[in-house]
């Protein structure tokens, strides 16, 4: 009788075991919930995206004013005339929110400064991408609802030239994605300074200037001075906006665009493991009060 109730116990432990195992998520699932959980909370603030797509579309109508009548000026305009520096325009008002520029999460910075971000490393989920699957929900959430009409809005009063295969914008899809995620990366590195320093809003602000400028929010990187077009080209900046500009407009195509979007994966990889470097000293560095 004993033998019996030991094995019904042990069958009954494996049971268990079974269904905690089924019931336990996946490491996907787990990020795919903190994309979701993004997503829904950017959801919430419905009357700043309706500020936003205005704001969009009143600069987007500026500048594009702008940019056309220096095409019709000057002819040759750095290889754009009037359909194609239209979509860059209206794709860069378009990106500005997804690949965001106005500085690192915010909470992160202040759960870094308050010392709370040691909670996070307690946590069963990586810190780094944790919050990158968060930041991809809140991009995607900010896109739909704020980029897409900004092109379409575009395209309807300025006629985009834009490609016309479906395999320009399946890579210009990825290249949008890896923008994002690189942007983040960025951002999340600038974030991390915080363990050495107390206030980092002047290293946030300078990152801003030269970020947006490298990047090619003011006028394309293609129409650089060649050392200035160099300079920039030796950083991650034109990776996330000029790249996918350039892929999604088609301004760059076939074996260009393959390596445009390589680029933006290397520029990933590097960038995604200096964050890794910096979160690691961070952590050894990190000193919070009571132990």
């Amino acid at each position: 009788m004993r033998g019996d109730a030991e094995g019904d116990g042990r069958v009954a432990l494996a049971v268990r075991r079974c269904a905690f195992r089924r019931r336990r998520p996946s490491a996907f699932g787990v990020y795919w919930k903190l994309a979701r959980a993004g997503f829904k909370r950017q959801a919430q603030y419905k009357l700043a995206m309706f500020a936003g797509l205005f704001t969009n579309c009143v600069f987007g109508f500026v500048r594009a004013a702008v940019m056309v009548a220096a095409v019709r000026a000057a002819g040759d305009f750095g290889g754009y005339d009037e359909g194609t520096i239209g979509a860059y325009v209206w794709l860069s008002q378009a990106l500005l929110g997804a690949t965001q520029f106005m500085g690192p999460p915010i909470d992160l910075v202040e759960r870094i400064k308050s010392g709370d971000v040691a909670i996070d490393f307690l946590r069963p989920v990586d810190v780094q991408l944790g919050y990158l699957a968060t930041d991809m929900g809140r991009a995607a959430c900010t896109f739909l609802p704020r980029g897409v009409p900004s092109i379409i809005i575009g395209a309807a009063t300025f006629g985009l030239s834009m490609p016309t295969t479906p395999v320009a914008y399946l890579l210009g899809l990825i290249s949008v994605l890896l923008a994002v995620a690189l942007s983040f990366l960025c951002l999340f590195a600038v974030a991390l300074i915080g363990f050495w320093v107390v206030e980092i809003r002047g290293i946030r602000v300078l990152y801003q200037i030269v970020g947006t400028f490298l990047a090619g929010l003011f006028v394309p990187v293609h129409m650089f001075p060649d050392w200035l077009r160099t300079i920039a080209m030796a950083t991650p900046f034109p990776s996330i906006l000029q790249a996918p500009i350039d892929t999604l407009s088609g301004r760059v195509a076939g074996m260009d665009a393959l390596l445009t979007v390589a680029a933006q994966g290397f520029w990933v990889l590097v960038i995604g493991l200096l964050g890794r470097v910096l979160l690691r000293a961070g952590q050894r560095r990190l000193e919070v009060q009571g132990g």
